[in-house]
Formats: structure tokens, sequence, C-alpha cells
């Protein structure tokens, strides 16, 4: 069996989720820029793999809109 998401993207996963449970809304693009220290197109690409594989949904041109369509149980530690 394959994995649902690679190591990566798990992580990204993980901090979506955290950040949404801290800051009661989920994160910007930018904000994940700062956290994994990549460029924008880096972070654009990664939303839109996470949201092609149906790990995420979200609002193309709204920000703040990224929603975790993966149980809690599931998503790795962020490290």
């Amino acid at each position: 069996m394959t994995a649902k998401w690679t190591e990566k993207q798990g992580q990204y996963l993980a901090f979506i989720h955290n950040y949404s449970k801290i800051h009661g809304r989920p994160p910007a693009e930018s904000d994940l820029e700062r956290y994994f220290r990549v460029m924008p197109p880096t972070i654009h690409q990664m939303v839109l793999k996470l949201e092609e594989k149906g790990l995420i949904s979200r609002v193309p041109g709204q920000a703040r809109t990224i929603k975790l369509l993966v149980p809690a149980e599931d998503i790795p530690g962020l490290k």
C-alpha cells in the first residue's frame, strides 16, 4: 500500500493543523513560507498538490481558506 502523502506533505498538514488550533483560523501561504523558509512558488505548488490529492480544500484567490480534509488523528506530529 502506498502512503497517502510524503513526509514533507505530512509536515505541511501538521503545520496547518497546529496553526489552525493555536490561532483559530487557517494559515495564509505567507505563514507557511515563514515557517518552512521557502519561496512563495514552492508553497503555492505544495498547496496545489495537497488539494489535488484531496488532503485539503481551499477557495482560490481568497486568503486563509485552507481546510484540512484529513482526520486529526491521522496527521503526523510536527518536527
